[in-house]
């Protein structure tokens, strides 16, 4: 008499662990290189901003260059976490911020010669921009670990 098989059961223990959140290489770069360029931006409207001077053209458009890089990078760093980090909200809403608001920015900038009073709008979002070019960066640094 041959008794029947018996079924082993097997089991196994799978542990919940928070999903990790991860931060694209591409990313990093993109976010690092524009926050970059809009540092860059103070230093280069230090060169042709004096009271009471006129400005000193060759100055202006560097800065105005320097503007549309920022502006480039932050649209590629955007696309990249809609496509890469969608999970990653905040950096999401943030890279688009930064990319709608340099926009703004760049269009504030060219009314400056038309309309000295833009000035007051445009510095202060300056500082703003500087503020969350120097967020992201480290807020993607940070999260994905």
């Amino acid at each position: 008499m041959t008794s029947a098989p018996t079924a082993e059961r097997s089991t196994t223990t799978t542990t919940a662990t928070a999903p990790q959140r991860s931060t694209s290489r591409l990313y990093r770069v993109l976010i690092g290189l524009s926050s970059l360029a809009v540092l860059l931006q103070a230093l280069w409207a230090g060169l042709f901003v004096h009271e009471g001077e006129d400005y000193k053209q060759s100055w202006v458009e560097v800065h105005a260059r320097g503007g549309e890089i920022a502006i480039l990078l932050a649209a590629a760093a955007t696309v990249t976490t809609f496509v890469k980090m969608r999970d990653r909200r905040e950096l999401l809403i943030g890279s688009a911020a930064l990319t709608v608001l340099l926009v703004f920015e760049a269009y504030l900038g060219g009314l400056i010669g038309d309309s000295p009073a833009v000035t007051v709008l445009h510095f202060p979002l300056a500082m703003a921009l500087m503020a969350l070019a120097v967020w992201l960066p480290l807020r993607a640094r940070s999260a994905g670990r």
